[in-house]
């Protein structure tokens, strides 16, 4: 278990192979990616996680397991997408049900930003959800992040809400 920032309850933790099964709790649950274009296939989730760990070895940052320190399980993912360069990363995070309203996503939310701090490449971080998802908006808006308006996103055909957080 490769950690990569440690909170009072979590850890960050590089994907590997063996969190397959624990991942499909929150990325293979219908409910739980009813608003994020729906639940994926066990191969679709080992080659996220095999692409997520060939990010980080390539980055130093990208999408991370979340593994509570109390129970010793992976209870959800968190951190960024990176599509063309570090200076604008996309911050996400998924976490299973009965993780849920305990304060672990914003949790790792705060993690996810000081790794970026830390990294020195990311300039700008941006994020959106679902407008049903209230709970992942508050938690954008918690954290510190400015709501920018709403913007169309191709992969979910629909507007949200879209937020930026500025590190330089």
């Amino acid at each position: 278990m490769e950690i990569v920032f440690e909170t009072e309850r979590l850890y960050l933790c590089v994907f590997n192979d063996s969190y397959l099964n624990s991942v499909e709790e929150f990325w293979g649950d219908e409910e739980v990616m009813a608003l994020c274009n729906g639940a994926s296939s066990k191969d679709v989730i080992l080659r996220v996680i095999n692409g997520y760990r060939r990010c980080h070895e390539a980055n130093s940052l990208s999408v991370y397991a979340v593994k509570e320190k109390e129970s010793n399980e992976i209870i959800g993912a968190a951190g960024f997408n990176i599509t063309d360069t570090l200076n604008h990363v996309e911050l996400i995070y998924h976490f299973s049900k009965k993780s849920w309203r305990k304060g672990f996503a914003t949790e790792a939310a705060n993690a996810c930003l000081e790794l970026a701090k830390n990294h020195g490449g990311v300039k700008l971080i941006s994020a959106s959800a679902d407008p049903q998802n209230m709970g992942s908006l508050k938690i954008l808006e918690k954290i510190g992040f400015t709501y920018k308006g709403m913007k169309w996103f191709d992969d979910t055909k629909q507007e949200e809400p879209y937020y930026q957080y500025q590190l330089s």
